[in-house]
């Protein structure tokens, strides 16, 4: 079974069409959701929580359709907003305890819960002290106590890293592997750091303006930057793209003098030259492609549009 479809969701805000007829199949794992601002990330993660009422088109979690049950929803799913989530005043005890009766737990059992749970992210020695008195690495690890004190199958974390320094950074990635690997819990992790999504995710869903841009195997798109190359060329750029195609080569992009060229595997970067050298040009830089995601993210993604979220 899936973890989230969707089939032509839509939902606008105002005249900005955060989402645009998406349709999309997230398998249980962990799995990063990309794109820039106001690709519609968390536009879909308040959908797919009940938090937001489509315009139209069909959204299910775990089997379950979001808009006619969104309680059943909130029992199993946990969901880590980008911001804040509790009342001034509470203790990280209490505001954990709390967000587990949110959730449908009994009181006693929400309240052992929130004290293990707190422990378990590393708040245990801070449960007693109020919420905002915490740090923001602190803050971070208390949202995602609430998030998974009841349980829950499946985890939605919205941009779980962001504003930490490094070592909070990989303590919460820690957390969020430990998760996957170790409790069997299915993650849909929203960020815009790719190097958060690399660390954990074996798959990746990317947005633009609302759509699915590319989606498939980390390893699948790194494969696809592997004979990605970017070439500063001088000389005529018409002879120099069919030089390159007689070498089973592809131009993907041009700006000014750059070029990004796609080489057929197995990838020989003397083929760029000598497709220069047969269209009467010249070479002045090459350098390949890193092999990670921002490439195929820059290419899948463009620029962002819209203000949507």
């Amino acid at each position: 079974m899936s973890s989230v479809r969707t089939v032509a969701l839509e939902r606008s805000f105002g005249n900005v069409r955060a989402l645009q007829g998406l349709s999309l199949e997230i398998p249980e794992g962990c799995v990063g959701l990309l794109g820039p601002n106001g690709a519609g990330k968390s536009t879909l993660l308040k959908i797919l929580m009940g938090l937001l009422e489509p315009d139209s088109g069909e959204a299910h979690v775990l089997g379950i359709d979001v808009t006619a049950d969104p309680a059943e929803v909130r029992r199993i799913v946990g969901y880590m907003p980008e911001m804040d989530a509790y009342l001034p005043g509470l203790t990280g005890a209490e505001a954990v305890r709390f967000a587990g009766v949110m959730c449908g737990l009994p009181s006693g059992e929400a309240q052992r819960r929130a004290h293990e749970i707190l422990y378990y992210v590393g708040l245990g020695e801070a449960r007693y002290r109020r919420a905002e008195e915490y740090s923001t690495g602190m803050r971070q690890r208390l949202r995602l106590a609430q998030a998974i004190v009841h349980d829950p199958k499946l985890v939605f974390l919205d941009e779980p890293t962001n504003g930490l320094d490094p070592k909070g950074r990989d303590e919460i990635l820690a957390l969020v592997r430990d998760l996957a690997e170790k409790h069997g819990k299915s993650v849909v992790l929203c960020s815009h750091l790719l190097p958060d999504v690399e660390a954990v995710c074996p798959r990746v869903v990317m947005l633009r303006e609302g759509r699915v841009a590319l989606e498939g195997s980390v390893e699948d798109v790194r494969r696809l930057e592997r004979g990605m190359f970017r070439v500063r060329y001088v000389g005529d750029r018409g002879r120099f793209e069919a030089s390159l195609r007689e070498r089973r080569a592809e131009l993907r992009a041009a700006d000014g003098e750059d070029v990004t060229v796609q080489l057929a595997e197995p990838c020989d970067p003397r083929d760029v030259f000598l497709a220069a050298a047969a269209a009467g040009g010249v070479v002045r830089s090459l350098s390949s492609s890193a092999q990670n995601l921002e490439g195929a993210f820059l290419r899948a993604v463009g620029e962002s549009a819209g203000e949507a979220r």
